[in-house]
Protein backbone atom coordinates (compact mmCIF):
# COMPACT_ATOMS: atom_id res chain seq x y z
CA UNK A 1 0.00 0.00 0.00
CA UNK A 2 1.36 3.37 -0.98
CA UNK A 3 0.75 6.15 1.54
CA UNK A 4 1.11 9.87 1.00
CA UNK A 5 2.72 11.16 4.19
CA UNK A 6 3.22 14.78 3.16
CA UNK A 7 2.43 17.06 0.23
CA UNK A 8 3.65 20.58 -0.47
CA UNK A 9 2.51 22.17 -3.69
CA UNK A 10 5.50 24.49 -3.99
CA UNK A 11 9.09 24.24 -2.77
CA UNK A 12 12.09 26.06 -4.18
CA UNK A 13 15.03 23.89 -5.27
CA UNK A 14 18.61 25.18 -5.14
CA UNK A 15 21.98 24.02 -6.35
CA UNK A 16 24.22 24.11 -3.30
CA UNK A 17 27.97 24.44 -2.87
CA UNK A 18 29.94 21.53 -1.35
CA UNK A 19 29.98 21.27 2.41
CA UNK A 20 32.94 22.96 4.08
CA UNK A 21 34.54 20.73 6.73
CA UNK A 22 32.37 19.19 9.42
CA UNK A 23 30.05 22.12 9.91
CA UNK A 24 26.52 21.78 8.63
CA UNK A 25 25.00 23.36 5.57
CA UNK A 26 23.93 27.00 5.83
CA UNK A 27 21.06 28.32 3.75
CA UNK A 28 22.62 31.78 3.91
CA UNK A 29 25.36 30.52 1.58
CA UNK A 30 23.05 29.30 -1.18
CA UNK A 31 19.56 30.69 -0.67
CA UNK A 32 18.36 33.94 -2.27
CA UNK A 33 19.62 36.54 -2.94
CA UNK A 34 23.05 34.81 -3.20
CA UNK A 35 22.06 31.89 -5.42
CA UNK A 36 19.48 31.36 -8.11
CA UNK A 37 16.90 28.66 -7.65
CA UNK A 38 17.03 25.85 -10.19
CA UNK A 39 13.35 25.04 -10.01
CA UNK A 40 10.02 25.18 -8.29
CA UNK A 41 8.61 21.76 -7.52
CA UNK A 42 5.78 19.92 -5.87
CA UNK A 43 7.16 17.78 -3.02
CA UNK A 44 5.61 14.51 -1.87
CA UNK A 45 6.77 12.10 0.83
CA UNK A 46 5.55 8.63 -0.07
CA UNK A 47 5.80 5.46 1.98
CA UNK A 48 5.42 1.97 0.55
CA UNK A 49 6.02 -0.64 3.24
CA UNK A 50 9.46 -0.03 4.71
CA UNK A 51 10.52 2.14 1.75
CA UNK A 52 10.09 5.90 1.88
CA UNK A 53 10.72 8.30 -0.98
CA UNK A 54 10.79 12.06 -1.36
CA UNK A 55 9.53 12.85 -4.85
CA UNK A 56 9.99 16.24 -6.51
CA UNK A 57 7.85 16.98 -9.59
CA UNK A 58 8.09 20.09 -11.73
CA UNK A 59 5.30 22.46 -10.70
CA UNK A 60 4.35 23.42 -14.24
CA UNK A 61 4.70 20.22 -16.28
CA UNK A 62 4.35 17.61 -13.51
CA UNK A 63 7.38 15.68 -14.81
CA UNK A 64 9.72 14.00 -12.38
CA UNK A 65 12.43 16.40 -11.26
CA UNK A 66 14.22 14.24 -8.66
CA UNK A 67 13.74 11.37 -6.21
CA UNK A 68 15.34 10.98 -2.82
CA UNK A 69 15.11 7.55 -1.18
CA UNK A 70 14.94 7.89 2.59
CA UNK A 71 17.00 5.32 4.46
CA UNK A 72 18.51 4.83 7.89
CA UNK A 73 19.70 7.03 9.43
CA UNK A 74 17.46 9.85 8.28
CA UNK A 75 20.23 12.45 8.65
CA UNK A 76 22.12 10.88 5.71
CA UNK A 77 19.20 11.65 3.39
CA UNK A 78 17.58 14.79 4.79
CA UNK A 79 19.56 17.36 6.74
CA UNK A 80 18.15 20.58 8.15
CA UNK A 81 20.38 23.60 7.62
CA UNK A 82 21.96 25.24 10.66
CA UNK A 83 20.68 28.78 10.12
CA UNK A 84 17.02 28.39 9.10
CA UNK A 85 14.05 26.19 9.90
CA UNK A 86 12.62 26.49 6.36
CA UNK A 87 15.53 24.96 4.39
CA UNK A 88 16.83 21.40 4.07
CA UNK A 89 19.49 19.58 2.10
CA UNK A 90 18.33 16.31 0.56
CA UNK A 91 20.29 13.55 -1.11
CA UNK A 92 18.68 12.81 -4.48
CA UNK A 93 19.53 9.67 -6.40
CA UNK A 94 19.18 8.51 -10.00
CA UNK A 95 17.50 5.12 -9.63
CA UNK A 96 19.03 3.66 -12.78
CA UNK A 97 22.67 4.73 -12.35
CA UNK A 98 22.65 5.02 -8.51
CA UNK A 99 24.48 8.35 -8.80
CA UNK A 100 23.56 10.89 -6.16
CA UNK A 101 23.74 14.63 -5.57
CA UNK A 102 22.81 17.03 -2.79
CA UNK A 103 20.30 19.77 -3.45
CA UNK A 104 18.73 22.40 -1.25
CA UNK A 105 15.00 22.81 -0.81
CA UNK A 106 13.20 25.76 0.74
CA UNK A 107 9.65 26.05 2.00
CA UNK A 108 7.85 29.38 1.84
CA UNK A 109 6.25 28.81 5.25
CA UNK A 110 7.69 27.49 8.53
CA UNK A 111 4.61 25.38 9.19
CA UNK A 112 5.20 23.48 5.93
CA UNK A 113 8.82 22.75 6.84
CA UNK A 114 7.73 21.65 10.32
CA UNK A 115 5.11 19.29 8.86
CA UNK A 116 7.69 17.90 6.41
CA UNK A 117 10.12 17.17 9.26
CA UNK A 118 7.40 15.64 11.45
CA UNK A 119 6.18 13.38 8.63
CA UNK A 120 9.70 12.02 8.12
CA UNK A 121 10.32 11.51 11.87
CA UNK A 122 6.95 9.82 12.42
CA UNK A 123 7.56 7.50 9.49
CA UNK A 124 11.02 6.65 10.84
CA UNK A 125 9.48 5.68 14.21
CA UNK A 126 6.74 3.68 12.46
CA UNK A 127 9.32 1.68 10.48
CA UNK A 128 11.31 0.99 13.68
CA UNK A 129 8.17 -0.28 15.45
CA UNK A 130 7.29 -2.53 12.52
CA UNK A 131 10.77 -4.06 12.53
CA UNK A 132 10.55 -4.80 16.25
CA UNK A 133 7.06 -6.27 16.04
CA UNK A 134 6.93 -9.74 17.62
CA UNK A 135 4.86 -12.50 16.05
CA UNK A 136 3.04 -14.24 18.88
CA UNK A 137 1.31 -16.69 16.57
CA UNK A 138 -2.44 -17.21 16.42
CA UNK A 139 -4.45 -15.89 19.35
CA UNK A 140 -5.82 -18.50 21.76
CA UNK A 141 -9.42 -18.37 22.98
CA UNK A 142 -9.11 -18.04 26.74
CA UNK A 143 -12.72 -17.07 27.41
CA UNK A 144 -14.92 -19.08 29.77
CA UNK A 145 -17.25 -21.52 28.08
CA UNK A 146 -20.90 -21.86 29.11
CA UNK A 147 -21.14 -23.35 32.60
CA UNK A 148 -17.43 -22.97 33.42
CA UNK A 149 -16.50 -21.19 36.62
CA UNK A 150 -13.31 -20.07 38.28
CA UNK A 151 -12.66 -20.57 41.98
CA UNK A 152 -10.13 -18.22 43.53
CA UNK A 153 -8.73 -19.00 46.97
CA UNK A 154 -7.34 -15.98 48.75
CA UNK A 155 -5.48 -16.96 51.90
CA UNK A 156 -6.41 -15.02 55.02
CA UNK A 157 -3.57 -13.29 56.73
CA UNK A 158 -3.20 -12.97 60.48
CA UNK A 159 -3.43 -9.53 62.01
CA UNK A 160 -0.04 -7.97 62.77
CA UNK A 161 1.20 -8.64 66.32
CA UNK A 162 1.03 -4.98 67.38
CA UNK A 163 -2.71 -4.76 66.57
CA UNK A 164 -5.17 -5.36 69.39
CA UNK A 165 -8.12 -7.68 69.05
CA UNK A 166 -10.49 -4.69 69.21
CA UNK A 167 -8.81 -3.07 66.22
CA UNK A 168 -9.14 -6.29 64.26
CA UNK A 169 -12.95 -6.17 64.55
CA UNK A 170 -14.78 -4.09 61.96
CA UNK A 171 -16.23 -0.90 63.37
CA UNK A 172 -19.10 1.23 62.24
CA UNK A 173 -16.95 4.36 61.90
CA UNK A 174 -13.62 4.90 60.21
CA UNK A 175 -10.93 2.57 61.37
CA UNK A 176 -7.61 1.14 60.36
CA UNK A 177 -7.09 -0.67 57.10
CA UNK A 178 -6.77 -3.97 58.97
CA UNK A 179 -10.08 -3.40 60.69
CA UNK A 180 -11.80 -2.85 57.35
CA UNK A 181 -10.25 -5.89 55.70
CA UNK A 182 -10.89 -8.17 58.65
CA UNK A 183 -8.52 -10.72 60.09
Amino acid sequence: IEQLLFLCREVKVYQIPPRVGNRGYRAGEWAPPIAQEIGTCRLRVISKGKNTMIVLNDSLSGTLFAEAPVSEPLEKCVEPVTDSSRYFVIRVEDTSSKQHAFIGIGFSDRSQSFDFNVALRDNEKHVEREEKKIDWGPMKDLSLKAGETIKVNIPRTKAPSNTTAAAAQPSSGSGSLWAMVGA
